[in-house]
């Protein structure tokens, strides 16, 4: 709680102080206006937030990842995922339409993207009918800057990260613009060895199970994209995008001794599981695009053709040793390939009835096919093919959607959004060669999720806005393959073909004064939400069980209030973007049967209440005149708090950096997690006796140096960014 007060005073004092700061400046613009800045770089419009980055100090000299740490409601604590709120994923779209790349793609792309290319940043918390998004994902839209020299420029980019390991990482990109014809792409390299080091427990008040040691997984990744774009006329472009990206994880290596205490018969057991894993995987996508303006008001139909293709290969040898004697009690070949093959389809049309309303409608469609060919062989007698843990998983959906929406300017002070999408899902699932119809299901159903947003402007100062949004949470199709993932010979996760989708209810409620400072209330209530859930019981052999399962377990209800700031300090050298987040979340649910083996298991109950509390603190300070040294110093905390799983202690972080630029250069050296906080442990306690612990330390403490050329022309126009039929589609592998 100290914690908490001292955060709170920390950000009121800020903003005490920019309010004396804003009289000052206010009094001296009247002397000097041709040097101040009067435009808003952070404002409120109806159903997003906007960022305008060209008139941000901090701009300068950084990269598109690094600016979006600094956006207001935006937040990264790995330095490799992007979050909204501190809790929603973050969907990137570029000038409005969703990136062609998968995750990782996007923010190495986002990595080697300058900032100053960049013209504004809009955080979208709840979208609209019109976007493909699933849950509660929020939307950050990069708005590029609009230039015409045609030419060529590049960004080379290197950067070397130590921390357990050594992770050394190079990229190029280029942009060219002859004329109607552009076009840009990427490739990168890189080496990642992760280490990670676990601290497992489980069991009751008669048998507990620990297992201590380490993960140790390399990583060569290699991909890139290309983007083509051509102005047929000056009402018509054709687009091509492909993507793809490779991945080889050889030796992939765990290490894990265990020890098991049967406290009724005094006996102590003692193992070690090793595990050595090969894994490959390759992605690849296309997208067509056409474009055409229909008016010069900014009507226009869009249409994509999507293709994707995702296959990856895994196999790995797990032997379980009896430390006592030597023997081997278990060895066995798992073998778990997966294929993913798409096509998708997309039309939108945006009409522009005139200057204050605008109706868009479209729709999309996805058949999807997975193809998941699980081998499981004993390599010990009784040796041979393991038919109840092989099975030959085919997995066929087909999404159809429809949406319109209809947005009215009302007055200059208000306005409003309403609009719905329909989305009709037919999938199928069939376990090769097994005749029990257990073993193959269908599904059809109907989802209508509705949308409605008002912003009304008091004066200048004083902007509030309500969105009330519904979407559906879809399993990523690894989750639906009918296998386990062992850690140990008594530990595992399964997964489960029968999950089924989560419904997600929004509402939220935005203030903002001033266009600096912002509260945001926000409440989601999720239906048949899933997790992964431990059950335990004990086995034939006397010991306890321990499968984390992937299933639905009930509902969940999420409310926050975030209130933060973004202002700078003497006129420009300290930049703050800083927030608090309170969090109450209410589960209720239970599990007590296996999805897919229909055992039964002690009731695991998933009642229970919890407030927890964040701090986000970002603050960028400018260390020269000539504005070529700057100071980065960034701190997260999160306090403790209930989840499925059980009760996870405090994360937090303290990041600190140095930045130089030297004409086209760019030199940064980080240390993060100074002080090694960033660890993930919690410990569940169920009524029915059994607890289950997990410490994971994922090394996060690192020293990082990047280096930043920009060559070229400068002024040289972006491809026009296209959204694919598909998106939603590759979000899900």
């Amino acid at each position: 709680m100290k914690i908490l007060i001292t955060s709170l005073a920390v950000l009121a004092s800020s903003i005490l102080f920019a309010q004396e700061s804003a009289k000052k400046d206010s009094t001296q613009s009247k002397k000097i206006d041709e040097v101040v800045m009067t435009k808003r770089v952070f404002e409120k419009k109806a159903d997003r937030m906007i960022f305008d980055v060209a008139h941000s100090p901090i701009a300068k000299g950084t990269t598109a990842f690094d600016l979006l740490k600094e956006t207001p409601l935006v937040s990264s604590t790995d330095n490799t995922t992007l979050k909204i709120l501190g809790k929603n994923n973050a969907i990137i779209y570029i000038n409005g339409k969703k990136t062609n790349m998968d995750a990782e793609s996007v923010v190495e792309m986002l990595k080697n993207m300058p900032s100053e290319n960049l013209s504004k940043i809009e955080i979208i918390t709840v979208p609209s009918s019109e976007f493909q998004v699933e849950s509660n994902d929020g939307i950050i839209n990069i708005i590029l800057k609009k230039k015409q020299t045609d030419g060529l420029n590049g960004t080379l980019k290197m950067s070397d990260q130590q921390s357990y390991f050594n992770n050394p990482y190079a990229a190029l990109s280029l942009n060219y613009r002859k004329g109607k014809f552009g076009a840009n792409g990427n490739i990168y390299s890189s080496l990642s060895k992760q280490q990670q080091f676990y601290t497992l427990s489980n069991g009751n008040n008669t048998y507990k199970n620990e297992t201590v040691g380490s993960i140790t997984d390399p990583n060569i990744n290699l991909g890139g994209y290309i983007n083509l774009d051509y102005e047929l006329t000056p009402m018509q472009s054709i687009g091509l995008s492909y993507n793809t990206r490779f991945n080889w994880s050889n030796n992939s290596r765990s290490n894990l001794n265990n020890t098991s205490q049967d406290f009724t018969t005094k006996t102590i057991k003692k193992t070690n599981t090793s595990n050595v894993e090969d894994a490959h995987s390759r992605s690849h996508s296309l997208n067509l695009n056409y474009e055409i303006k229909t008016d010069e008001e900014g009507s226009k139909l869009t249409m994509n053709g999507s293709y994707l293709n995702f296959k990856r290969l895994q196999q790995n040898i797990n032997i379980t040793t009896n430390l006592y004697n030597q023997n081997i009690n278990a060895k066995f070949l798992q073998k778990t390939p997966q294929k993913v093959d798409n096509l998708g389809f997309q039309a939108d049309y945006i009409q522009k009835l005139n200057k204050e309303t605008t109706l868009s409608f479209g729709g999309n469609y996805n058949h999807t096919k997975t193809d998941n060919d699980t081998y499981f062989e004993n390599l010990i007698p009784p040796s041979g093919k393991d038919d109840n843990q092989s099975n030959h998983f085919i997995y066929l959906e087909n999404i159809s959607a429809l949406y319109a929406t209809f947005e009215k300017t009302f007055s200059e002070k208000f306005s409003g959004k309403i609009g719905t999408r329909v989305e009709l899902t037919h999938n199928e699932g069939n376990v090769i060669n097994k005749s029990d119809p257990y073993y193959h299901f269908k599904n059809n159903y109907t989802d209508f999720l509705p949308y409605a947003s008002a912003n009304y402007n008091f004066n200048k100062d004083n902007t509030l806005s309500y969105t009330f949004s519904s979407r559906i949470r879809r399993p990523s199709f690894w989750e639906l393959n009918p296998t386990r993932i062992y850690m140990t010979e008594t530990n595992y996760i399964q997964n489960n073909p029968f999950m089924k989708a989560s419904t997600y209810y929004t509402q939220e409620l935005n203030y903002m004064y001033k266009s600096s400072y912002f509260l945001v209330l926000n409440h989601s209530y999720v239906k048949d939400v899933s997790e992964q859930i431990p059950l335990q019981k004990t086995n034939g052999n006397g010991d306890t069980e321990l499968r984390y399962i992937r299933t639905n377990y009930g509902d969940k209800q999420e409310m926050s209030a975030s209130i933060g700031m973004q202002k700078t300090f003497f006129k420009g050298i300290w930049s703050a973007n800083n927030s608090v987040n309170l969090n109450y979340n209410i589960f209720k649910g239970s599990v007590s049967k296996d999805p897919i083996t229909n055992e039964d298991f002690p009731t695991y109950e998933v009642n229970k209440n919890t407030f927890f509390y964040s701090l986000e603190l970002n603050n960028n300070i400018r260390l020269s005149a000539k504005k070529d040294w700057f100071l980065g110093v960034n701190y997260f905390f999160l306090s403790p708090q209930e989840i499925e799983l059980g009760k996870l202690n405090t994360i937090q972080s303290l990041n600190l950096s140095v930045k130089k630029i030297y004409k086209d250069w760019t030199f940064l050296f980080e240390v993060n997690d100074i002080f090694n906080t960033n660890e993930v442990k919690f410990k569940e306690v169920q009524s029915s006796g059994y607890f289950n612990s997990v410490d994971q330390n994922r090394y996060n403490q690192s020293l990082s140096l990047k280096v930043t050329y920009n060559f070229g022309n400068k002024k040289v126009q972006k491809v026009r960014k296209t959204e694919n039929a598909n998106d939603a589609i590759k979000d899900r592998t």
